[in-house]
C-alpha cells in the first residue's frame, strides 16, 4: 500500500513524510508527539487518499499512525466517523488555500479565477496526484446517507455556489451557466489527469477557463421570449389520435 504524500483537490501540500521528531528547539529533547488523534487523522489522510478509502482497512491506519485500535475507537466511533473526519479536515484545508488565493486579488474577480485554476492546473500535473479527495468518496460511496458523501457533496455544492457568485462578479451576461462551465473544467481536471498524468490536458484549464469567461463577458444575458397571443386553432380529430401516440413514442 502507498504511504506517499499526496495533494488534495486542489490545495497544495500533504501531511508530512515520515522522519525522526523535530529538534524542540535547544538541540537537546524532541518535541512531543502529536495527540494520537491527529496522528490517526493524518494516517487516514494519506492512506484514503493515496490507495482508496475502501482498500484501507483500520489495521492499516493504525500501524502508520503508531497507535492501538482502541486509541482509534476512543477518538472515531467507526471506520465510518474516520473517513467524514479525513474529508471534512480536508475540506477546511481547500477552503482555507480558496479563501488566500481570493484575498491576494481583492476586487478582481477575473484575477481570482484565473488564480484560483492556476493554482488548481499546478496541482494536477503534480506526479502521484490522485485527484480530488471529494469526487474520489463520492464514486466510492453512492449511498447519499453515507457520512462520507453527505462532506463530499457539500463541499461540491459550496464550490458550485462559490464559482457562480464569482462569474457574476465579472459581469457575465450568464454568470449561473459560466459558473457551471467552470466546475465542468475544473472536474474534468481531476478526473483526467488519473488517466493521463502529468502530461494531460490539465495543464491546458486556465487557457480554457480564460476563454470562457471571455466568451461569457460578451454574451447578451439570457432572455425569455413569451409567444405572441393566437387564437385557437381548430382540432382535426382526426389526427389528434395519431399525434398523441407518435409524440408518446418519442
Amino acid at each position: 500500500m502507498s504511504t506517499r504524500s499526496a495533494h488534495g483537490c486542489p490545495a497544495p501540500g500533504g501531511p508530512a513524510p515520515d522522519g525522526p521528531a523535530p529538534d524542540a528547539g535547544d538541540g537537546t529533547r524532541p518535541a512531543p508527539a502529536p495527540p494520537a488523534r491527529e496522528r490517526i487523522l493524518e494516517a487516514a489522510s494519506r492512506l484514503f487518499y493515496g490507495d482508496g478509502i475502501r482498500a484501507i482497512g483500520i489495521e492499516a491506519v493504525v500501524a502508520l499512525a503508531g497507535v492501538t485500535k482502541m486509541s482509534l475507537y476512543r477518538n472515531f466511533a467507526s471506520k465510518d466517523d474516520l473517513v467524514a473526519a479525513y474529508l471534512a479536515g480536508r475540506d477546511r484545508r481547500y477552503w482555507h488555500w480558496w479563501d488566500t488565493v481570493i484575498a491576494r486579488h481583492p476586487g478582481r474577480p477575473r484575477d481570482q479565477l484565473r488564480a484560483l485554476f492556476a493554482g488548481a492546473a499546478k496541482v494536477a500535473v503534480v506526479p502521484g496526484y490522485r485527484g480530488c479527495p471529494f469526487t474520489n468518496a463520492a464514486i466510492e460511496f453512492p449511498a447519499p446517507d453515507h457520512p462520507g458523501r453527505r462532506v463530499a457533496e457539500a463541499n461540491k455544492q459550496e464550490l458550485r455556489r462559490r464559482l457562480r457568485a464569482l462569474a457574476a462578479e465579472t459581469g457575465a451576461g450568464t454568470p449561473d451557466r459560466l459558473g457551471d462551465q467552470l466546475l465542468l473544467l475544473l472536474e474534468g481536471a481531476y478526473v483526467s489527469s488519473q488517466t493521463f498524468g502529468p502530461e494531460g490536458p490539465a495543464a491546458a484549464m486556465v487557457a480554457a477557463a480564460e476563454a470562457l469567461i471571455e466568451t461569457a463577458a460578451s454574451a447578451p444575458a439570457d432572455r425569455v421570449a413569451l409567444p405572441a397571443s393566437q387564437p385557437p386553432s381548430p382540432v382535426n380529430r382526426s389526427t389528434s389520435a395519431s399525434d398523441d401516440t407518435r409524440s408518446s413514442a418519442l
